[in-house]
C-alpha cells in the first residue's frame, strides 16, 4: 500500500519482502469501508470487490453450537451485490463512498502487488529481506540479502520504512519495545490458536442453514471461528488450543479431527495449510520513527483479531505516511511533517488495539453452558439464551461505523483545530463532522458520483460558497509552495450545511486541515498543514 501511495506521487521506491510472493493463507479477512475508501481513492476498489466470494454470497456473521448442529444467531450483512445498490442510499453514521467488503488479504495482496509494480518508480522484490541498515544523518544506507543465497544488494535511500511484521527485525534492531497487554488469556480469543486454511465442498452440503461469511462455533467441547474464503468450499478456520494441546503434537488426522468436531459432522476436507498464532495482543510501540526510519503496520500495533481491525489501521497508516514522505521529499513540505506520522498514527493504534481487545473480551470471556446443546427444553432455553447476547455481540463487533470514519488528529500540529470537543468515541456511533482533524463528511452528487471521487489526489481547496468566498488568497500561497492544490466548486446547500464554512481545506489523506470563510492568514495556514510553522517555532 506504501508503495502504492508513494508510486503514484512519483517517488523512486524499493520494497523488499522475504517472502516468496503474495500470500498463500487467507490472514485478513475483513476490508472496513474506510479502507475501501482509500482503494477507491487508487481506483481499484471495484477490482477489490470483485474478489472473494461470489458477488451473491451473504456476509452474515452466524453463531452455531455446531455449524451442522443449531444456529443461535445471525447479524445479517449484504453481499457485494447489495453493498454496490445500498451505498446509495445509506445516511448519517454510514454515509460513504464505499460499504466494507469481505474479502481474504491473499486475493487483496495481489492487486495492491499488480498496481504497484506497474508504476514505473518502484521496484517490488519478493524473496529479499533487509539484513543491516543504518541511519547516517543524510540517509539510510542498507544491505539486502536474498533469502536461500549469498546474493546482497547495497542501497542508499533518503528514508528506511519497516512494515515487516510482528517479529520486525528493523523495530528489534532499533531497540523499540511494545506496550500494553501482552496476551490476555480468556476461554476464546486469548492464548494459542490453530489454524488451518481448508478446503470443504461437502460442508455446504451438511449444513442445514444459509450461508455466513463468519461461521463462530460456540460450545463446551471446541470453540472455534472460520471464515468462508471463496464461498465455494475454502475456509480459514480457527480454534484455540486447550491446556495440554500444542501444533507440534496435532497430526493433520487431528486436525481434521478437530474441524469435524466443530462442523458437527464427518465432513471431508483437504488441509491446504496449518499454522499457530497468539490471540489476546493489544500492543502499541513506543515509538513509530527514529531518525530516518520510520515503522508501520503489526511492527508497530498487535492486534487481537477481532473487529478484523489489524489490516485495516495498517493501510490508514501507509496513506498518512505516504503523502508526508513524497511531500518532504519534493521539498513542499518541511521534514518536521513527517514527525506528525507518529503523532497522528499512534494514539489511533492505542484507540483502535482497546477497541480490538473489547470485542475479544466480550465474546471470549462469555461462557457456553454444559447443557446447551441438549435436546431438553433447558437446552433449548440456554441456546435462546445464548443466541440473545451472540446476536448483540456480533452487532457491536461488525457494526462499528464509529471505529472506521471516526478516528481523528485534532492535537495534531498540522491540523488547525478548532479547539472544540468532539462527541464520544464510539464504536458504533459515527456523526459526520467538517470540524478540522477528522475525514471529510461523505455526500453522493450523483449515482455514479461521490464528493470524495471530486477531490485531488493530492490538497483539495472545497470552495462552496465561489461567488463570495473565492478562496484565492489560498490558491496563491498554496502554489508558492509547490503544493498541487485541486479546486473543487459545488454551491449546493446541503453540503454547505454539513461543512458549515464555504472554505474547506482537505489533505491527500481526506483529512480536514482547516476551514473557514475568508482566506486573509492564507500563507500562515499553508505553512502550519505543511510543517512550516512548528519547524519555526
Amino acid at each position: 500500500m506504501l508503495a502504492n501511495e508513494l508510486g503514484r506521487r512519483g517517488v523512486s521506491t524499493i520494497l523488499f519482502d522475504e517472502k516468496s510472493s503474495t500470500a498463500f493463507n487467507p490472514q485478513a479477512n475483513a476490508t472496513q469501508a474506510r479502507t475501501m475508501e482509500h482503494f477507491r481513492r487508487l481506483g481499484f476498489a471495484d477490482e477489490i470487490r470483485a474478489l472473494g466470494m461470489p458477488e451473491d454470497f451473504p456476509t452474515d456473521i452466524a453463531y452455531f453450537t455446531r455449524y451442522a448442529h443449531h444456529e443461535l444467531a445471525r447479524f445479517r450483512l449484504p453481499s457485494a451485490k447489495e453493498a454496490r445498490e445500498k451505498i446509495l442510499t445509506m445516511t448519517g453514521s454510514w454515509s460513504a463512498a464505499e460499504l466494507p467488503h469481505r474479502v481474504s488479504q491473499k486475493f487483496v495482496e495481489r492487486v495492491l502487488r499488480r498496481h504497484a509494480e506497474a508504476l514505473s518508480t518502484v521496484s517490488v522484490n519478493y524473496g529479499w529481506r533487509i539484513s543491516r541498515f543504518e541511519d547516517v544523518g543524510d540517509a539510510v544506507t542498507m544491505t539486502a540479502s536474498q533469502v536461500g543465497s549469498e546474493s546482497t544488494r547495497s542501497v542508499r535511500a533518503t528514508y528506511l520504512i519497516g512494515g515487516d511484521g510482528a517479529k520486525s527485525f528493523i523495530r528489534r534492531t532499533l531497540g523499540v519495545r511494545y506496550q500494553g497487554d501482552g496476551g490476555a488469556v480468556r476461554n476464546f480469543f486469548g492464548g494459542k490458536m490453530f489454524a488451518l486454511y481448508l478446503r470443504c465442498p461437502q460442508f455446504y452440503d451438511v449444513v442445514p442453514f444459509a450461508p455466513a461469511w463468519m461461521n463462530v462455533a460456540f460450545n463446551p467441547e471446541r470453540r472455534a471461528f472460520m471464515a468462508a474464503v471463496d464461498g465455494k468450499g475454502e475456509f480459514a478456520f480457527h480454534t484455540q488450543l486447550k491446556e495440554g494441546e500444542s501444533e507440534e503434537d496435532i497430526s493433520d488426522a487431528r486436525a481434521l479431527e478437530m474441524f469435524q468436531s466443530v462442523v458437527g459432522y464427518p465432513v471431508e476436507a483437504e488441509i491446504l495449510s496449518r499454522g499457530s498464532w497468539t490471540a489476546g495482543f493489544a500492543l502499541v510501540a513506543e515509538k513509530f520513527q527514529a531518525g530516518r526510519i520510520f515503522l508501520g503496520g503489526d511492527a508497530v500495533h498487535l492486534f487481537t483479531p477481532a473487529g478484523g481491525l489489524g489490516y485495516n489501521t495498517a493501510v490508514d497508516d501507509a496513506v498518512n505516511l505516504g503523502w508526508k514522505l513524497a511531500s518532504v521529499v519534493k521539498g513542499i513540505a518541511a521534514p518536521f511533517l513527517l514527525d506528525t506520522y507518529e503523532l497522528e498514527r499512534r494514539p489511533v493504534a492505542i484507540r483502535n488495539t482497546g477497541f480490538a481487545r473489547t470485542f475479544a473480551e466480550s465474546i471470549g470471556n462469555y461462557l457456553p453452558k454444559s447443557d446447551i446443546e441438549a435436546g431438553s427444553e433447558l437446552g433449548s432455553e440456554l441456546r435462546q439464551e445464548a443466541g440473545a447476547y451472540l446476536e448483540a455481540h456480533g452487532r457491536s463487533e461488525f457494526n462499528i461505523p464509529g471505529v472506521t470514519f471516526g478516528a481523528r488528529y485534532d492535537h495534531s500540529p498540522v491540523i488547525l483545530s478548532e479547539g472544540k470537543e468532539q462527541g464520544p468515541d464510539l464504536p458504533d456511533a459515527y456523526v459526520p463532522s467538517a470540524a478540522p482533524g477528522g475525514r471529510a463528511p461523505h455526500v453522493w452528487l450523483s449515482s455514479q458520483t461521490s464528493l470524495f471521487d471530486r477531490f485531488g489526489f493530492e490538497w483539495t481547496l472545497l470552495r462552496l460558497r465561489p461567488s463570495s468566498s473565492t478562496g484565492n488568497e489560498l490558491v496563491v500561497a498554496a502554489k508558492k509552495t509547490g503544493m498541487d492544490l485541486t479546486v473543487v466548486d459545488l454551491e449546493q446547500d446541503q453540503i454547505l450545511a454539513l461543512y458549515r464554512e464555504p472554505l474547506v481545506l482537505i489533505r491527500p489523506d481526506q483529512v480536514i486541515a482547516w476551514r473557514g470563510n475568508d482566506g486573509d492568514d492564507a500563507s500562515h495556514i499553508i505553512a502550519t498543514v505543511l510543517g512550516h510553522v512548528a519547524l519555526n517555532n
